[in-house]
């Protein structure tokens, strides 16, 4: 029985570390002159979706509700379509490897810039999110989101902000 219990606690224990050597490949994957290693790390089609959902957010927070048929509705219409061809063509490997690095650099001054070096928070957001945050909360900080997907955590989600 007691074995059992060891068992289950040094599994527990190499759940809690797992996500952290994620975050320990991503390091040096964003620091590859290709973004290639980077790819495997990183899910583009749920990076997309959370950008296009933002998106469409921000447009209807812009443009007043009105008829689907109408002028509006068609300015809306239009205006969520070509964010989302947009996003398609933008969001990629070599764009999140930019993206990462240029929050990396703006928190730590560093060239290279060390993604472990920026980190302020890094933990659990629940049992299959991890969540790590580039910078002081309210300055200007970045949060990845890690996912667990199948059986390798990933990048799904990558949240800047602006003061």
């Amino acid at each position: 029985m007691r074995f059992l219990g060891y068992l289950i606690l040094l599994a527990l224990i190499g759940y809690g570390i797992w996500p952290y050597y994620t975050v320990y490949r991503l390091d040096a994957a964003i620091n590859q002159q290709d973004a290639s290693a980077l790819a495997v790390l990183i899910d583009l089609p749920a990076i997309r979706a959370n950008y296009k959902a933002r998106v469409k957010a921000g447009v209807q927070g812009i443009l007043p509700m009105g008829d689907p048929g109408g002028v509006m509705g068609q300015v809306r219409q239009g205006i969520e379509h070509l964010g989302d061809a947009a996003l398609d063509q933008v969001i990629n490997a070599a764009w999140v490897q930019t993206t990462l690095r240029d929050a990396i650099t703006r928190v730590t001054h560093q060239t290279p810039p060390y993604l472990i070096g920026g980190i302020e928070f890094a933990f659990f957001e629940s049992f299959n999110r991890f969540l790590i945050r580039i910078g002081s909360l309210g300055h200007d900080a970045t949060h990845i989101r890690l996912s667990l997907v199948g059986s390798e955590w990933r990048v799904t989600d990558i949240i800047t902000s602006v003061d």
